[in-house]
């Protein structure tokens, strides 16, 4: 889950695994597999780190996790 905030401020969790479409209109629209779309304050560029952020944390868990056993 990435952190990203609304228009009005308030913060949110989203599922980056479900985001299809990231873009600036110029209002930042994120658009999930599901169809339904979220106005956010961060950038295209911004949602994108957090994004890349989440999938190396994920990845890094499954390397610790496999090295463990």
């Amino acid at each position: 889950m990435i952190e990203v905030t609304r228009l009005n401020g308030t913060q949110i969790l989203v599922n980056a695994d479900l985001i299809e479409l990231v873009e600036e209109t110029p209002d930042t629209v994120i658009t999930f597999t599901t169809g339904r779309k979220i106005i956010v304050k961060e950038s295209r560029q911004q949602i994108k780190s957090l994004v890349k952020s989440y999938k190396r944390e994920i990845m890094e868990i499954g390397f610790e996790a496999e090295n463990e056993n």
